[in-house]
């Protein structure tokens, strides 16, 4: 029996780590998405290859990512950003399938800001979407990252607004509002994982 397959996502700022932090300490595991992207672009030989194909020579020096390099190439244009996560969503879900297979809680959580951009959404058996106002969320990142106002509105630019979100979830998929403080916060993610474990 497979846990069920759990996808949390939300804009960057709306919470969706505080979240899976609140759910991993109830003993819930979490697949964060772009660790594991990291991680495989550090480390899998064949996504290495792929990469430095795509995007040049220079990417890899001494087999490590120049991640400045990929960064400047990769998300300068639609298209190329389109061909970098053409390569790496691929890898990700075999890695994530295999991790899942080794799961034996009621749920597990997969952790993607862009679950909807890569079409993951279609893989879960159900999915959280963490909201907060966009100003919220830009005074968040800012804070925590010393990105700037710009920088951060430059990230947000490129992942889909939470209205077009919203209208790709489905009955028995959960809105998370994180727009008070961490209390509020708590309190529904309890009622949340009282809820998936029912299902589990």
């Amino acid at each position: 029996m497979h846990a069920l397959h759990i996808g949390l996502t939300g804009s960057i700022g709306a919470g969706k780590s505080t979240v899976a932090k609140l759910l991993s300490e109830k003993g819930i595991p979490v697949y964060v998405a772009d660790d594991a992207a990291k991680r495989l672009m550090a480390e899998n030989p064949a996504l290495q290859a792929a990469i430095e194909e795509a995007f040049g020579p220079g990417i890899y020096i001494n087999g490590v990512l120049q991640r400045k390099a990929l960064a400047s190439k990769a998300f300068g244009t639609p298209e190329s950003t389109a061909r970098i996560n053409a390569l790496v969503h691929p890898a990700v879900h075999d890695d994530f399938v295999t991790w899942h297979a080794q799961q034996t809680p009621p749920y597990i959580l997969r952790e993607a800001a862009i679950l909807f951009e890569s079409g993951t959404y279609q893989t879960c058996d159900a999915i959280i979407l963490v909201e907060a106002p966009m100003e919220l969320r830009i005074q968040r990142v800012v804070e925590r990252s010393g990105m700037t106002r710009e920088e951060v509105e430059q990230r947000m630019a490129r992942q889909w607004p939470d209205a077009q979100k919203r209208q790709m979830l489905k009955e028995g998929d959960v809105i998370v509002e994180n727009d008070l403080d961490i209390a509020h916060l708590t309190r529904q993610v309890e009622m949340l994982h009282a809820e998936l474990l029912k299902r589990g």
